[in-house]
């Protein structure tokens, strides 16, 4: 789950704890430092969804990260989690499946969509409440790796709203995060896009205080990259020198002449880094095309 803010002592320690619960589910397992996994939209319903690709797919993807011969050090998986407005036996089903990962020693990290219920999430994910939130309302966190500080904010207005809405509680917990956490380059996760940098047409559903969040990430040299999802497709764009990646969804798409479902697994430097995108079409054009990204200086 997100390492949740509160002291240097408690992140210091959960960070230990679930380097220790790593090794013991995966022995000697080697972990690849640098590479981390990206999901989204995986909207799983319960254990008979009216779609039975969706499942599947995520199924899938779960089943090839298990078998490379180097774990990643983390795996996001950005939002939207289940179905259609968060019910207990989509999380239940979504927990069975995503199982294999954590059984394998990979380190699963969930953040909020609009399709979700951050109570019911709670409810049958117990292990992701944290028993002091650093956000009130909000499931937010931050994930250390060794080339870059990750951050998971929470986009989540309310359940079956389209547009997405961080607020000014969690900007001024992002802005103290990332002033703490200066180290290294941040990649900041949320699940809705922003509505600057890329085509008119994905405006309406994303983030409704885009501008005042790009205030504050411009502000900050560190910040290198916006990731997201969201719109169940595959963008690369830049706004003042922030790259805003747009992973593809890995349950399904509105239109397969356009797009298709899969995943993406980034390889991080201190400089930049190269995003791959599978698919679960293996003829797919997408399958295995990789984009470079240079950090901003």
């Amino acid at each position: 789950m997100p390492i949740h803010l509160t002291s240097r002592r408690q992140f210091i320690t959960q960070m230990g704890a679930a380097a220790v619960l790593a090794h013991s589910s995966a022995g000697a397992a080697e972990v690849d430092e640098n590479l981390i996994a990206i999901l989204n939209d995986t909207h799983v319903g319960g254990k008979h969804p009216p779609n039975a690709s969706i499942p599947t797919h995520l199924r899938e993807t779960v089943a090839w990260l298990v078998a490379l011969p180097k774990r990643p050090a983390a795996v996001i998986i950005n939002g939207d989690l289940a179905l259609n407005n968060g019910q207990p036996d989509d999380y239940t089903h979504f927990a069975s499946l995503i199982a294999p990962l954590r059984e394998a020693g990979m380190p699963v990290h969930l953040s909020m969509g609009n399709h979700d219920d951050r109570d019911v999430f709670y409810e049958v994910l117990t292990a992701e409440k944290p028993a002091n939130a650093a956000v009130a309302s909000k499931h937010v966190g931050v994930v250390q790796t060794a080339k870059a500080n990750l951050f998971l904010l929470d986009s989540l207005k309310a359940r079956m709203v389209a547009q997405g809405l961080l607020g000014e509680e969690q900007l001024a917990w992002l802005g103290k995060a990332l002033d703490a956490h200066a180290d290294k380059p941040a990649l900041v996760f949320a699940h809705h896009n922003p509505r600057l940098g890329g085509e008119e047409r994905h405006f309406p559903g994303g983030l409704e205080d885009s501008q005042p969040l790009w205030e504050l990430l411009a502000a900050r040299p560190h910040v290198k990259a916006y990731i997201h999802g969201h719109i169940h497709h595959r963008d690369f764009f830049n706004h003042r020198g922030i790259h805003i990646i747009n992973t593809p969804a890995t349950s399904f798409v509105a239109n397969p002449k356009e797009s298709t479902t899969g995943w993406t697994m980034a390889s991080l430097s201190a400089t930049g880094g190269s995003f791959i995108t599978y698919t679960h079409l293996p003829e797919h054009a997408w399958n295995g095309a990789k984009v470079d990204l240079k950090w901003r200086t």
